[in-house]
């Protein structure tokens, strides 16, 4: 397993069982909770994780939003990635209009940049 961030080794699966012992709830309530399937909790659980980017980043920051005993840096790295930085409106803006100034293929290739950047985070 890949390590980030002081990971100490635990993963995903393991994770949920704390994070159900530590709030007293099932599966099921956990799913609910992030607006996920039951069974996609239930794969996290028993190490099934389709396709090879594992857990999708907004049921991730759903999972920390609902049980905040649990950091999003702990929950990110249990999935074996990399905990995404925080946009302010500010970096966000300005991000847009520096965007704006490229020509079409400066914005091309700063858009597989980019992808290849988040893509790397994923793994």
């Amino acid at each position: 397993m890949v390590e980030y961030e002081g990971q100490t080794g635990e993963d995903l699966a393991q994770l949920i069982q704390r994070l159900k012992d530590a709030y007293g709830v099932n599966e099921s309530e956990i799913a609910r909770a992030i607006d996920a399937a039951p069974a996609t909790v239930n794969a996290w659980v028993h190490r099934k994780r389709g396709g090879t980017k594992g857990p999708r980043r907004a049921l991730l920051e759903r999972l920390a939003a609902a049980y905040p005993r649990f950091t999003r840096e702990e929950i990110f790295a249990a999935a074996g990635r990399r905990t995404p930085g925080n946009l302010s409106d500010d970096t966000e803006r300005e991000l847009t209009e520096l965007f704006a100034e490229l020509t079409a293929e400066q914005q091309e290739l700063t858009l597989i940049q980019m992808r290849a950047l988040r893509n790397a985070n994923q793994q």
